[in-house]
This record gives C-alpha cells, sequence and structure tokens, in this order.
C-alpha cells in the first residue's frame, strides 16, 4: 500500500501526506520483508567495515531503527481514512514480522545476543519503538511471542555498555521490562540516568557522550530522547530517580530550538560529527520534542513541521538515496559509501526514521492544523527580527 508522491506546498494537510509517503517508503522494504521472513534473504550489506559479524547484525539494526520511528504513527491505531487504512497494514507488519525476529525457529531470527556489541544498541532501540506504541505493537503481540521478545531483550545483560550514551541503551531496555514485565535489573536501569544527571552535563542542554564533550548529533540520535523516555517511565512507576525527568524536558526542549536553528533558509543543516549518514535522524531530539509538546513556547510547532519537511524532501529526493529495489544507500544526500564510520551499514541508516515521530500527533493537533511558518533560520536571512538567544 502507498501514498501517491507528492510535494509540499506548506500546509499541514499536504505536510503530512508528504511525511507519510517518505516514511512508508522507507520503512516498507524493512517490515515487508520482515513479516516475509525473507528480510535476511533479500536486504543488501553496504558498509566500509571488514568484520564479519556486521552483516549478522545489520538486520536487527534495521528493525529496532525502523520501528523506533514508525511506532507513534503505529499508535494512533487504524481507522477508515486513507491513512489510517495504511496504518492498519504496517501494524500487521509489524506484528507478524516480529514473530519472525524473535522466533528461534525463523529464518529471520535476530542476533540479540553477546557474540558482538551491537545488539545492545539496537535492542535498544527497538524497546524505545514499542515503548511508542505499547497498544498497537506490544498489545497485538501473542503471549508467545511477548515471552521470546522478553527472554531477547535479557540476552543484551550479558553486554557491557561503553562508558557512554551506551548506558543509555541498557537502561531503556531495562525500561521496557520495567514497563512490560515489571521485572528489571535496577543498575542498568539506574547508571545511565545518574551518569548523565549528575557527571556529563556540559551546560546549555547539552551533554558529554562520556567523559568528554563531542561535537556531533548524539544529543539528539539518543541521549535526549532516551534519557526522558526512561525518566518518563520511571516517574509513571514512582522510581526516586525520577525527580530529574522536569529538569530533563527543560533541556530536551530547548536542544530541540537549538535544532531547528540549525536548518539554515534552504533546508540543509551542518555535515559535523560521525554517523552523519543517519541523515535526517540527527533531528530525532527535535521530532521527539515536537512529539511530546516539549518545543518552549515560543515556538510555533508549524515551523518546526516547515522546517523538516523542507530537510526531508531536499535529502531524501537526492538521486541514488535509494536502491533499485528501494533499499536505503548509505549516505548524507545521495550515495556516499565514504561518509560512512566503519559501524555504518545498510541496516544502521535506518535511524533517519526518528525523524517521522510528530507523524504521531493526530491530524488535529497544531504541529499540523497551524498555517505554515518561516522557521528561524529563514526568517532571519530575509531580515525579520527573530529575537535573541539565550542559554539555559
Amino acid at each position: 500500500m502507498r501514498l501517491k508522491k507528492l510535494l509540499s506546498k506548506g500546509d499541514g494537510k499536504t505536510d503530512r501526506r508528504v511525511w507519510v509517503q517518505t516514511m512508508t517508503r522507507i520503512a516498507a522494504p524493512v517490515l515487508e520483508n520482515l513479516a516475509a521472513g525473507t528480510l535476511k534473504q533479500n536486504m543488501p550489506f553496504e558498509s566500509l567495515s571488514l568484520e564479519p559479524l556486521r552483516r549478522e547484525v545489520s538486520y536487527l539494526e534495521a528493525v529496532g531503527r525502523t520501528i523506533c520511528g514508525i511506532a507513534p504513527w503505529l499508535e494512533l491505531g487504524p481507522d477508515n481514512t486513507e491513512e489510517g487504512q495504511l496504518r492498519a497494514h504496517f501494524i500487521n507488519l509489524v506484528v507478524k514480522g516480529l514473530k519472525n525476529a524473535v522466533n528461534p525457529q525463523s529464518a529471520d531470527y535476530l542476533v540479540f545476543d553477546n557474540r558482538f556489541p551491537q545488539p545492545l544498541v539496537d535492542a535498544a532501540f527497538l524497546a524505545e519503538g514499542i515503548l511508542r506504541a505499547p497498544t498497537q505493537i506490544w498489545n497485538r503481540l501473542d503471549k508467545q511471542t511477548q515471552e521470546w521478545l522478553v527472554n531477547e531483550w535479557k540476552k543484551s545483560r550479558s553486554i557491557k555498555p561503553f562508558e557512554s550514551n551506551w548506558l543509555l541503551f541498557a537502561s531503556i531496555i531495562e525500561t521496557a521490562l520495567l514497563e512490560f514485565t515489571g521485572d528489571y535489573d535496577a543498575e542498568r536501569l539506574n547508571c545511565g540516568v545518574r551518569r548523565f544527571r549528575d557527571e556529563w552535563y556540559k551546560g546549555d542542554a547539552w551533554y558529554g557522550d562520556g567523559k568528554y564533550f563531542h561535537l556531533d548529533y548524539y544529543n539528539s540520535l539518543v541521549i535526549h530522547p532516551m534519557l526522558t523516555e526512561v525518566l518518563a517511565v520511571m516517574q509513571k512507576h514512582g522510581l526516586q530517580e525520577a525527580n530529574f525527568l522536569p529538569q530533563q524536558q527543560r533541556r530536551h526542549g530547548h536542544f530541540a530550538q537549538q535544532l531547528e536553528r540549525m536548518i539554515s533558509p534552504e533546508g540543509s543543516y551542518p555535515v559535523i560529527g560521525r554517523s552523519i549518514a543517519y541523515r535526517l535522524g540527527s533531528f530525532h531530539a527535535l521530532a521527539d520534542a515536537a512529539l511530546l509538546h516539549l518545543l518552549p513556547a515560543e515556538i510555533n510547532p508549524a515551523q518546526v513541521r516547515c522546517a523538516l519537511t523542507a530537510v526531508m524532501q531536499r535529502q531524501f529526493n537526492q538521486p541514488h538515496t535509494f536502491d533499485t529495489n528501494g533499499w536505503l544507500r548509505v549516505g548524507y544526500a545521495g550515495s556516499q559509501i565514504n561518509m560512512g564510520e566503519e559501524y555504518i551499514n545498510t541496516g544502521s541508516i535506518y535511524l533517519c526514521m526518528a525523524a517521522f515521530l510528530p507523524l504521531g500527533l493526530p491530524e488535529m493537533d497544531a504541529f499540523w492544523t497551524n498555517p505554515p511558518v518561516d522557521w528561524t533560520a529563514l526568517k532571519a536571512w530575509h531580515g525579520v527580527d527573530v529575537g535573541s538567544d539565550h542559554a539555559i
């Protein structure tokens, strides 16, 4: 099922169709093949890595990251609209596919164990996604699939996270186990929260990726979205560490405001730091702040919509972004294999799906209904007085 390809005219209704069309185009090869049990058979492997296990873990990368991004849209559930019927189709793909992913007898049984550290990362992105769609994903899984999935998440406990954003991968897996089973490892849950809260905050909504500050997009790709999600579930369950949530939400919103200012009048953004091949996924924290209504009051959500739409169309309309079978190619704006680090591969670049989180907002939310408006850089370069910018 596909929506006809459109170009944005700026209004929220058209923008939403553009977003849905783009998101489902990206997600379809991953989810259709997983549901059919042919993901390992058909997914290509494009990477600079010579590590033989990279290909084996790349399938979980594609699945976890795709579900991480599409989940809020799925959580709206089916309805009688064209979009609602398309959602029903993708909900069914995810539910059927996840059964294949965790069934030890399936051809598409995915690697979650400790033969290689990477599965910790993508078990975490999968957990983040399912936390975003408990009704339409978790509750639709049969009991056997739920048990298999919980067992796979628990396998990740044998992987020791690095002293970096990886601590949050352990935290969010335990968060999912807390939410869905009540059985969790308190130390793995709390360690990442404490490190970022007590040791790694650098100021003005930026965290170090570990002890040191890195100028890249990992505050957006991982740190703010996962830290906010972990704390929100901890608060729901009355855990003491969740007292940090209001401060983290303020930081998350301010960081999102900074990301919005990074989008140029032309719909581009700085090519800075590692993992730039995650494309629009670099705006994970901005998309998440819009979804959670954490944007500062002075930010009109429509300017975020318009800015992200401009980047989306510029980035995904580049020639050679997709191969002939619809799979993403490694690159930032097209096919640029040397812009990927050795850990980058076909599966990992599906983290671009994180930019589509606002599709989880109903069509009547202000994000979609507010009239089109220029974003900050576009206004400023047109001579509009956008006011001053201040640190928190």
